[in-house]
């Protein structure tokens, strides 16, 4: 069973950056299409960001030029480089399948603030 660990969060200011980063303990991650989600609290939890397995991405405007997915197959890794943070984007951070199938981990909890 694929399990999945997020790691990378913290406290930044409004416009600072992050860079969030997800392993994953099976190598059949590397055929999946791996996703970024994150939820507020109060919200349900969205989607911000896909890759698939061939590298495309896609991302909701909410963080289009802000947000950049990527990942490194060899290290089973998905990244998630985060720019221009703003208050809103304060949430705790998953990744996971897209659509999701995969127990979700812990996630990594991310505040932006002044």
């Amino acid at each position: 069973q694929v399990q999945l660990v997020e790691s990378g969060g913290g406290l930044v200011q409004p416009g600072g950056s992050l860079r969030l980063s997800c392993a994953a303990s099976g190598s059949i991650v590397r055929l999946y299409t791996m996703g970024w989600y994150r939820q507020a609290p109060g919200k349900q939890r969205e989607l911000v960001a896909v890759i698939t397995s061939g590298g495309s991405t896609n991302y909701p405007d909410s963080v289009k030029g802000r947000f950049t997915i990527s990942r490194d197959n060899a290290k089973r890794t998905v990244y998630l480089q985060m720019n221009s943070l703003k208050p809103e984007d304060t949430a705790v951070y998953y990744c996971n399948k897209d659509p999701p199938s995969i127990t979700w981990g812990q996630g990594t909890q991310v505040t932006v603030s002044s």
